[in-house]
């Protein structure tokens, strides 16, 4: 049975099983929500039932399609990720030439683009102009934590289905004998829980500084570097982490440049660490300008 393996947003299910069975899709979604609440486990699937081959049972998990997708191998499934801490104009142009050979298997083809708001602005005017005029077999699918970072031209082209973060007994029968003070930092993203498990300390106060940057002196601000950097291997997790605050932060306060500003710096802190820059004096200036970012 289609998404039965994915636990919540039962709505969503039915309005993408209706669109597989009625062979109506359009030719791109944003598929728009919380991070780790299950919007790629939703567009793989939607990808399977839309490039199965049986036309009574989608998807069949038998036919060669379904069978190429379990083995990850499917010459009409394509999804782009992340390079780095952005999606390039060069992944997007790829895709774009990719596109227009017709499909393999199927008679469509699919591409994710995961975490699409990291595409730069390039990359996105670039995949405007595959969106203004797509090919008939062609579906792309948007996955986003923040779709306030896509041009308004991308939004208009697209059609939106909005996610909801899991309930907590949703997230109980994935993960059974999770804490309840977890559960509250989670905050309906069972990934974020998943991340957290034996670190709840660490998690409070990234909770509790970052959330309230505006009213936390820089002084103390950086006391606490110790304890939420105290290990090195998981900085970068750290830092995804933080960002999610500023994007929770900025959908309630939307358009709010400040915190546009935050998560462009965490971006290019994780960018620094990556490129080996010094550990201390990276993150000492991500704490300093972050800080200031909220004070504007």
């Amino acid at each position: 049975m289609m998404f039965e393996n994915i636990i919540g947003n039962e709505k969503n299910k039915e309005l993408l099983k209706n669109i597989i069975n009625s062979g109506s899709a359009s030719h791109s979604y944003i598929f728009s929500g919380a991070e780790g609440i299950g919007k790629y486990l939703f567009a793989k699937e939607f990808a399977k039932g839309m490039l199965c081959l049986d036309e009574k049972n989608k998807p069949c998990g038998r036919c060669k399609s379904c069978l190429q997708m379990e083995g990850s191998n499917n010459p009409d499934f394509f999804q782009i990720n992340s390079d780095g801490s952005s999606i390039k104009i060069e992944q997007i142009r790829g895709m774009n030439k990719n596109i227009l050979e017709k499909p393999i298997v199927s008679k469509r083809k699919v591409y994710i683009i995961n975490n699409s708001e990291q595409m730069t602005k390039e990359a996105q005017n670039s995949l405007l102009k595959t969106l203004e005029e797509p090919p008939e077999y062609a579906v792309i699918i948007l996955i986003s934590s923040n779709d306030n970072m896509f041009l308004n031209t991308i939004k208009s082209r697209c059609v939106k289905i909005s996610f909801n973060k899991l309930t907590d007994d949703e997230i109980k029968k994935i993960l059974p004998n999770v804490s309840d003070s977890l559960l509250k930092m989670a905050d309906g993203s069972v990934g974020r829980a998943i991340g957290m498990q034996g670190k709840e300390d660490t998690y409070e106060l990234l909770s509790n500084t970052f959330s309230r940057l505006e009213n936390t002196n820089m002084i103390d601000m950086l006391k606490c570097k110790d304890s939420i950097f105290k290990d090195k291997e998981d900085a970068y997790t750290t830092l995804e982490y933080i960002n999610q605050i500023f994007f929770d932060l900025l959908n309630k306060n939307i358009n709010d440049g400040r915190y546009i500003k935050c998560i462009e710096i965490v971006e290019n802190t994780k960018d620094r660490l990556k490129k080996n820059s010094n550990f201390d004096m990276t993150i000492d200036r991500f704490l300093i300008t972050a800080w200031e970012a909220v004070q504007v």
